[in-house]
């Protein structure tokens, strides 16, 4: 079995693992949040629930990015956890911000709240989260939608963590107003955390350049010797982890088996020193010399 391979089949494994967890989690939560009358609780129910959808769609992306490519998905499917990560911190921003209105609701009308039930149910949330993370930090490492899901899951456990320290609060000393603030809070941090996945989702569906250093590129390629000249250039990614480059490079009028050496220098240098993938240059003459190196005058692409 190859590495890509395992990793694949061990994502699998760990994305049922967690979906399990956190479908327990969700039905503890729910009762527990019943009859303790705590919203920190019902609200961090929700997210599970919602955590343990995404989980599920998440997966799907994932078996569905394995796909070999096709004529008509000549890159493959592994933009299917791309949209999957993005769907999956657009939904997480949207239960925040519920979140926040049912905290402002529960501060302006304050409820009587059980913080020994409510200690009781935080703690077991807080140790199968925690758990749910660690099986998920790996890969998230490494994984856009694994990341996404990932942050659900610390969101969660950060959550529980904080409804504990709400718990003893109230049971102690009958600060019921923590309740909501903490609701608040996590909710804050989960919008936080979600952003920077939602404009890297973006970046990567818009086929934004990646982020790299093109004025070295540009300075390597043209230390290679026959090159004259390199312009419009192309680079975007596929996934997080996939560069695809293109450009057009001017030589001299070469035979082609010495053109081909100049591209296998390119290639190498292009792979070994910039990560990149998959390469496409265009060999010519004095054909686009006079170029910017991003842009072409006469075309958008």
């Amino acid at each position: 079995m190859s590495e890509h391979e395992h990793n694949a089949e061990l994502s699998g494994k760990r994305f049922f693992e967690v979906t399990v967890l956190n479908a327990v989690i969700t039905i503890v939560e729910f009762l527990g949040g019943i009859f303790s009358g705590s919203l920190s609780l019902l609200s961090d129910a929700i997210h599970n629930l919602g955590d343990s959808l995404s989980i599920i769609f998440s997966y799907g992306a994932h078996v569905i990015s394995q796909r070999k490519q096709t004529k008509t998905n000549t890159y493959g499917f592994k933009r299917a956890q791309i949209l999957s990560a993005l769907f999956n911190s657009i939904f997480l921003v949207v239960i925040s911000l519920f979140l926040i209105i049912e905290a402002i609701d529960r501060i302006q009308h304050p409820e009587k709240v059980d913080g020994v039930i409510m200690l009781v149910v935080a703690v077991v949330g807080t140790v199968a989260n925690t758990l749910s993370t660690i099986l998920l930090s790996k890969g998230a490492e490494h994984n856009l939608n694994m990341k996404a899901t990932y942050l659900h899951l610390l969101s969660d456990a950060l959550s529980s963590f904080g409804i504990i320290i709400g718990a003893i609060l109230i049971t102690f000393f009958n600060w019921t107003i923590i309740d909501p603030l903490i609701t608040i809070a996590v909710a804050c941090y989960i919008m936080w955390e979600s952003w920077p996945v939602i404009r890297k989702s973006v970046g990567i569906l818009m086929e934004c350049a990646p982020n790299l250093d093109y004025k070295a590129i540009h300075q390597d390629l043209l230390a290679i010797d026959g090159v004259k000249c390199v312009h419009h250039v192309h680079a975007l990614m596929v996934d997080e982890n996939s560069v695809v480059f293109s450009a057009h490079v001017n030589m001299d009028d070469l035979r082609l088996s010495q053109v081909q050496e100049i591209y296998d220098k390119i290639n190498h240098l292009l792979t070994t020193k910039y990560g990149i993938d998959h390469i496409t240059i265009q060999p010519e003459t004095v054909r686009g010399e006079n170029e910017d190196f991003f842009y072409s005058s006469k075309k958008d692409i």
